[in-house]
């Protein structure tokens, strides 16, 4: 029998990624594209449609060369993509209308407090599963509609269409088989009610945002279109978000299982179930639904992680990023240090953006080395926080945690999180989670792997753990500096 393999694309903020699996799970090949962002004003963040399909092109095209394998060995696709960076074009045409505005943009900060007085604005976080923050897609459509000359008149004309990257991926680079998304991406574009599983037409009325230009709601598996991958056609059946895929492709896919990825911010996910729990401060997401049965997981994240690296570094703490493994190591304890870096505000549990940066606990004997290493305490204080709201929340027991991202390079930085987080890490070889969770979904989707149960395992044994070494006393000693820390640096923007 000929080799059969998936192609998993992962279109994110930074680039675009393409891996190509084959029936053991094996990375066969791997390409990733840069993706520039464009600063027309200060405070606005967009990207070009035409540049981010040409990467996923090229990203494609790398794995398929490096596979040494033909396009037509290729059975299916799936696609996971960057969430609330919206994507528009003419459905007559198929070309874009201006550039996507992304996730970084601020520029509708000004909505956000108008919306605060909407008579509904209570119902947000409950509906839309999160709070629609300026980040969001719902108020980069409605922004347009009031500031984008061409976005407004393809809507009034009926033929524009909106979707995020994976939309756009296929309409660029393929054929739709009808404008339509997976659940977990429309609700990305916060215009979806993830328990009702429909749209909120109020929200979406008082908006005043085309409903005509939004894609179908369906599952994760689904016949979504063609890709063009050399002179072949690949079946583009399965998409989900970029979080959301992350957690599957750790192998997460029961309640509790968790993962955590540090990246510019860093993300923590976990499986809640096939039933959504009641909605607290952690983002509720309809994860993916497989045969029939919907999974809902949770999210928080910590504002900012690997930034902060960046900000030391632009601070002269450490020379470069990977100095600050051995500077955090050239010392045992931080002596009483305590770094929050709230430089956005804080997220789950406090929920206070006007938070900001603070080191406190500084003496003359203070180092770099004593702030290196509390902020890697603080990465743990802050999972220790998350962790115990979403066991609370969920109702879930949360023993274990994937662990990738950029800082879960350290050995050191995931065994300070272990012991924080009081529970085991567990950091697996390969890092590409988010793509291979896509390739995985689309070989469920060929009928490649028969169910859950009989795809790959990525923790095959070459992976590391770190289990919790602290004591209880050390561990309430640092947690306690750690929530007196927090309420002092809360309320700084507001003054």
């Amino acid at each position: 029998m000929a080799e059969r393999l998936v192609l998993g694309i992962d279109q994110g903020g930074s680039g675009s990624r393409a891996i190509l699996l084959d029936a053991r799970g094996q990375v066969r090949g791997y390409g990733y594209r840069p993706v520039a962002r464009l600063y027309p004003h200060p405070g606005w963040v967009e990207q070009s449609p035409v540049a981010l399909a040409r990467s996923v092109a090229a990203a494609i095209d790398d794995a398929v060369a490096r596979s040494g394998c033909s396009p037509d060995t290729i059975v299916a696709c799936g696609i996971t993509s960057q969430r609330d960076t919206t994507f528009a074009w003419d459905r007559r045409t198929g070309r874009a209308i201006g550039n996507a505005i992304t996730w970084q943009d601020l520029r509708t900060l000004p909505l956000v407090e108008e919306v605060g007085q909407w008579e509904h604005a209570a119902e947000r976080r409950e509906r839309l599963g999160q709070f629609p923050g300026a980040y969001c897609s719902a108020m980069h459509m409605a922004w347009r509609m009031r500031h984008d000359d061409a976005f407004a008149r393809a809507a009034a004309a009926g033929r524009l269409r909106v979707s995020l990257a994976a939309g756009w991926i296929v309409q660029a680079l393929g054929r739709p088989a009808e404008h339509a998304l997976d659940y977990s991406l429309l609700q990305a574009m916060t215009i979806f009610d993830p328990r009702r599983r429909a749209l909120w037409d109020e929200w979406i009325d008082y908006l005043g945002l085309p409903r005509t230009a939004f894609p179908l709601a369906r599952p994760t598996l689904h016949q979504f279109g063609d890709l063009r991958v050399g002179d072949v056609n690949v079946p583009v059946v399965a998409m989900i978000t970029d979080q959301q895929a992350a957690l599957f492709g750790y192998d997460c896919h029961h309640p509790g299982q968790a993962a955590v990825t540090h990246g510019t911010a860093s993300f923590i996910n976990v499986v809640a179930g096939p039933s959504a729990p009641p909605q607290g401060i952690c983002k509720t997401y309809l994860a993916w639904e497989l045969a029939g049965q919907p999974t809902y997981s949770l999210e928080a994240d910590m504002t900012v992680t690997g930034a902060v690296v960046r900000w030391l570094s632009q601070m002269r703490l450490i020379r470069r990023a990977s100095d600050l493994d051995s500077l955090a190591g050239s010392v045992t304890r931080s002596d009483g240090v305590v770094f929050v870096p709230a430089f956005t505000g804080l997220g789950v549990p406090s929920e206070d953006r006007s938070a900001r940066g603070t080191i406190l606990g500084m003496t003359l004997g203070t180092t770099s080395a004593h702030v290196a290493r509390a902020f890697f305490e603080a990465i743990g204080c802050q999972l220790h926080e998350i962790l115990e709201t979403m066991r609370r929340e969920g109702n879930l027991t949360i023993n274990q945690l994937c662990v990738g991202g950029g800082l879960a390079n350290s050995d050191l930085a995931c065994q300070i999180q272990a012991d924080l987080a009081g529970v085991r890490l567990v950091r697996a070889r390969s890092t590409e989670t988010s793509a291979r969770a896509a390739a995985l979904l689309a070989g469920l989707g060929s009928g490649l792997w028969s169910n859950l149960e009989a795809l790959p395992q990525l923790l095959d044994g070459t992976e590391q753990r770190f289990e919790p070494s602290l004591d209880a006393e050390q561990r309430t000693e640092l947690l306690g500096r750690w929530f007196q820390a927090v309420e002092r640096a809360r309320g700084w923007a507001a003054g």
